[in-house]
């Protein structure tokens, strides 16, 4: 069985035990999460799809642990013009593991 959820502006196709990493959610590691944007829900060939979402579909997930990306580097030049500009950033993020789909 999976689920195409939608969280974070972005959308994830799941299944039962993936590990996935989203944009942060407030919630603690070890903590439960239910996430009720679900647009998609299937077993094999039966598909189910919203419209926008599967009423009553929900997928629980726990909070395996909150970090942040990788570096991204943002460098600025104008070139002859003697501009530079080097800034980083680093996106929070959560990692959760899928432990249900509910249809």
């Amino acid at each position: 069985m999976f689920a195409v959820i939608k969280t974070g502006g972005k959308q994830y196709k799941v299944a039962e035990n993936d590990i996935i990493k989203v944009e942060k959610l407030d919630a603690d590691a070890g903590k439960k999460v239910k996430i009720k944007d679900v647009l998609m829900v299937g077993n094999g060939a039966d598909v189910t799809t919203g419209d926008p979402l599967v009423k009553g579909a929900e997928v629980t997930a726990e909070v395996v642990e909150q970090k942040r990306a990788a570096k991204i580097i943002v460098f600025k030049k104008k070139r002859r013009k003697n501009y530079r500009r080097k800034a980083g950033h680093r996106q929070h993020e959560t990692v959760l593991k899928i432990t249900g789909i509910k249809a």
